[in-house]
């Protein structure tokens, strides 16, 4: 006798299936957005770096200086006076200079996001992520509109293809107005990034303007980074949790989309007037 049908939600077979797959990616927005709500995360800075960069091998202080900064940012976020969490630490969940941001926020006593994605080779989630905001991607392209739809800064220290991946992304999304609010973009550690990508010559051979390489600053100490992050995001305090990018489109100019961005404040910090909107007061 023939046992009763499963439910196609229920269906692991099915949701593994590629007729299942845009169940998938689906359910790599939808999870974490639910988790994000629950956990009142605002927006996030965001760290990205090489997993393969050890704190005992030769470029080790940008280990240590990664952690540190996540350790200021982490005390920054927490002494602002708003029910929602603001400027959480978020990195791609890994080792390497994503450990060390999120081994900062937790040295600070601070919550922290891990966007991890399962790779062949490396890449198992690192222990000082906060477990309720520990995330697993099977998709590149969802994990980085999770990147981009919280950030409100971000700093590349020294990485490979990865970290040029996501960099190349959120300047790209900046460029082209597709983010419309401003993300100030820090690279860490001017001599490797100089050495790494040569953006002068992007511009003299016309692929850039010059107005492009002010999307981006260089730093050199957590204390320069910090103080760049407060600088940049000072009049980016205050829209609804969690402040998802808007972006400009066919029927908005980029001064419109910016305009907008600015639109739904809910969060009181300094510099607003604000309140937490009754849907996330009552934990909702």
């Amino acid at each position: 006798m023939s046992s009763d049908p499963v439910l196609a939600y229920q269906n692991p077979d099915f949701l593994d299936s590629d007729e299942g797959r845009p169940l998938r990616i689906l359910a790599e927005y939808l999870q974490p957005l639910q988790a994000l709500q629950r956990e009142r995360v605002h927006d996030t800075i965001v760290f990205f770096g090489s997993a393969r960069l050890r704190e005992d091998g030769p470029l080790g202080r940008y280990y240590a200086e990664a952690r540190e900064l996540a350790r200021r940012v982490t005390e920054w976020s927490l002494s602002l006076p708003c029910d929602a969490r603001r400027f959480i630490v978020c990195s791609g969940g890994g080792g390497g200079i994503m450990e060390a941001a999120n081994r900062g926020a937790a040295d600070a006593g601070g919550r922290s996001v891990g966007l991890n994605i399962g790779l062949p080779h490396e890449q198992r989630p690192n222990p000082y992520i906060t477990p309720e905001l520990a995330f697993e991607f099977h998709y590149f392209f969802t994990r980085k509109l999770w990147f981009a739809h919280l950030a409100r800064g971000m700093v590349a220290f020294p990485g490979g293809f990865g970290t040029l991946d996501e960099l190349c992304e959120i300047l790209t999304l900046s460029q082209t107005k597709k983010i419309a609010r401003p993300i100030p973009v820090l690279l860490y550690g001017r001599s490797y990034w100089e050495e790494v990508v040569n953006f002068e010559a992007l511009l003299r051979h016309g692929m850039i303007s010059a107005q492009d390489l002010e999307l981006f600053r260089y730093v050199e100490s957590p204390e320069e980074a910090l103080a760049v992050l407060k600088e940049g995001v000072r009049e980016e305090l205050g829209t609804i949790t969690p402040a998802f990018a808007k972006t400009s489109t066919s029927c908005c100019g980029p001064e419109e989309a910016l305009a907008r961005s600015h639109s739904d404040a809910d969060c009181h910090v300094p510099g607003g007037d604000t309140e937490v909107p009754a849907a996330l007061r009552s934990g909702r």
